[in-house]
């Protein structure tokens, strides 16, 4: 049974859609086991593009298994409005599963999130406004809604009137917000389950019948290492575990059941939010890495912080996953450039480090040590062999590889899925 976890390296936006795409040509079944609607996903196919936010990647393949598992938090709303717009271009939806055991994204805790992030002033995390993390603090706090009680209409009820009384008076109190309607809501979130009940069942069950039948399984991560909860750069991340070991949590499967984990590296890095960012480039080389990447949120619009590639970042993300490959992605938003910087060392207080520091102070006041590349200057978008890359693109890449310590396994040089090199011969 191969089974395959596709996660990103760095903090989001690595091109993970697109990997997981051209990789479920060969799944029969891909999963979603972690984040929420916060995370965007582009995909594209003919020269037409996707927009994915809770949608597992897959289902741009007909008669692909697409799991949501229990370790995402789910917003109806986002999740049919997909679904609908997936159907509006001849897409097959039929494959779609939903984990019973989902929590379920409410109004209060987008409304929530938004108020959470004005009262912190300067302090902002820089969150999406989309719910995600009051979500998974009514997870933790044992209050949360699961897709298991939406879909039973007395129980929904029942925990909408308890919950919306205790978030009311929040609402109220704390930000002078307006109460939330029970009536609208359960109005609106009846309807939602009505339409999804076809689509819900015991994800875990399904999965552990997809192991023993020796399906091929991609797992698919949303957001990336730097923004895991535990491992990122906290608190400026994301509420739950993009890293391999999410997993096992968030889809219910055992770790022994994991063959291969690829990370998706993109050329340079981005982050978009608040946080130290030690290869930033707040100067015109940034501004061209933004404009000639279009580096802009797929799910706010916002302009992406940008800077070089930072090696000490991956080597991090190597160990905490234990990634069998790299999967570099958008090689070729840097084909005009004629200097070419990779960060393979933190230097604090003239010492050199041989960590990413838990510490923001010291993480935001480490100088990045750059080896400097010669670009390749020539357009690579057209190139299918990995031998046939300028051999600046390959020096650039080995080197990678080797101060990352993780071999190189799909290098893509453009959006679509014909524009990917696969030089590992073991994935599926």
């Amino acid at each position: 049974m191969p089974a395959i976890v596709v996660l990103g390296t760095q903090w989001g936006d690595e091109g993970k859609g697109k990997i997981v795409d051209y990789l479920a040509q060969k799944a029969e079944t891909v999963v979603r086991y972690q984040g929420g609607s916060n995370a965007g996903h582009t995909v594209a196919v003919d020269g037409v593009e996707y927009k994915l936010r809770l949608m597992p990647s897959g289902i741009l393949y007909k008669g692909t298994l697409c799991v949501v598992g229990n370790g995402v938090v789910f917003n109806p709303k986002v999740m049919l409005e997909e679904m609908d717009g997936m159907i509006a271009k001849g897409v097959d939806v039929s494959g779609v599963r939903i984990s019973n055991r989902a929590h379920v994204v409410m109004p209060y805790h987008c409304i929530m999130d938004g108020l959470g992030e004005e009262a912190k002033g300067d302090g902002k995390i820089g969150t999406t406004k989309n719910g995600i993390g009051p979500c998974y603090m009514d997870k933790c706090d044992r209050i949360g809604i699961r897709v298991c009680d939406l879909i039973d209409k007395e129980e929904f009820a029942k925990k909408l009137k308890i919950n919306l009384a205790v978030k009311n008076d929040q609402l109220v109190k704390l930000y002078g917000h307006e109460p939330l309607s029970y009536e609208e809501i359960l109005k609106e979130y009846e309807g939602y389950a009505d339409r999804l009940r076809p689509y819900v069942c015991d994800t875990i069950a399904l999965l552990h019948d997809e192991i023993k039948a020796g399906r091929k399984i991609l797992f698919e991560g949303a957001q990336a290492t730097m923004l895991d909860i535990d491992y990122g750069t906290y608190p400026y991340v994301t509420a739950s575990h993009p890293v391999s070991g999410g997993v096992g949590v968030g889809a219910g499967v055992a770790p022994r059941s994991i063959d291969k984990v690829v990370g998706v590296v993109k050329a340079y890095s981005t982050r978009v939010g608040e946080g130290p960012f030690p290869t930033e480039q707040l100067n015109e080389i940034g501004d061209k890495i933004r404009d000639c990447g279009h580096e802009f949120g797929t799910v706010t619009g916002r302009p992406r912080r940008t800077g070089w590639i930072d090696a000490c970042i991956l080597r991090y993300a190597g160990m905490i996953n234990g990634l069998d490959y790299m999967a570099i992605t958008r090689l070729d938003i840097l084909d005009s450039f004629e200097e070419i910087k990779m960060c393979v060392g933190y230097k604090y207080k003239g010492e050199l480090l041989n960590e990413v520091p838990a510490s923001l102070n010291i993480l935001a006041e480490v100088e990045p040590v750059y080896e400097t590349f010669e670009g390749w200057m020539t357009d690579i978008s057209g190139i299918r062999e990995y031998g046939k890359l300028p051999e600046k693109a390959r020096i650039y890449l080995e080197r990678l590889a080797e101060v990352t310590g993780v071999a190189l396994g799909i290098v893509s040089v453009g959006p679509n899925r014909d524009q990917t090199i696969v030089l590992a011969d073991d994935l599926f």
